[in-house]
């Protein structure tokens, strides 16, 4: 039995993660964290404010961007193996994590998003790209959302570039933003609408022709079950920051 603590409890994110949990017979939910509904019981678990009293083989950190860094710090004191489903990893929000975390000690793994779907549009826009002479990302998310470009547009950005991709255009900006913001040279614009949870295109062209690959989730139980395969891979991977469930799938 592997026990699961979850940091963000209540969340969006968190709340499906949790319900799956509990329903599944290899896994045992010991612990939900979040200062700001602490004392509230969700899923027979009680919430704390404190993090010294978390205690799991897997953490679970849902927590908002602002927060995430103090948290993992914790994590990492405490040594626990942690799935990060929190957004906003930049290039540069990464190399922060490595330095906090150090090559030894247990994994962490940074989860841009947990859908298979999701998952799979990042795979096939990775290898399309070196077969176009530009790719911009369109990526569309509840306006509540708390960043911009969504940790799944940063990371597909990431890939498309690592694998010889990027964008193209010599249009001056009349209104400062209005190409998008630059992402290891690849174009990302982020919609923000009320009735959407999590939408992203990859769009790619060559003279001609234009292959647009594209995600949408209609729910957040999309999110459950690549959760769930993270948790139970995470001790698989060897100690230091891995990037996408793609390192356990």
């Amino acid at each position: 039995m592997i026990r699961i603590a979850i940091s963000g409890a209540g969340g969006k994110l968190a709340s499906p993660i949790a319900a799956a949990v509990v329903e599944a017979e290899d896994l045992e939910l010991t612990g939900l964290y979040n200062p700001n509904r602490a004392g509230t019981v969700i899923d027979g678990v009680t919430v704390t404010g404190d993090r010294g009293q978390v205690e799991a083989d897997v953490m679970v950190e849902t927590a908002h961007p602002d927060v995430v860094f103090d948290n993992l710090g914790t994590w990492r004191d405490l040594d626990m193996a942690t799935v990060v489903g929190t957004s906003g990893f930049t290039p540069e929000r990464l190399e922060s994590l490595r330095h906090l975390w150090g090559e030894d000690g247990p994994p962490v793994l940074v989860v841009p998003n947990f859908s298979i779907g999701a998952v799979l549009m990042m795979r096939f826009a990775a290898e399309a790209a070196g077969h176009f002479e530009a790719v911009e990302i369109i990526e569309r998310h509840h306006s509540t959302k708390p960043d911009a470009p969504s940790g799944t547009a940063l990371a597909t950005a990431m890939g498309v570039s690592s694998a010889g991709g990027g964008s193209s255009g010599v249009s001056a900006e009349l209104v400062p933003g209005a190409r998008g913001a630059d992402v290891e040279g690849v174009r990302v614009h982020a919609l923000r609408l009320p009735g959407l949870i999590s939408q992203q295109e990859v769009a790619l062209s060559n003279a001609g022709e234009v292959l647009s690959i594209e995600h949408l989730s209609t729910s957040y139980q999309s999110f459950a079950s690549g959760a769930l395969i993270a948790i139970r891979a995470i001790h698989t991977l060897p100690p230091g920051v891995h990037l996408g469930l793609d390192a356990v799938l």
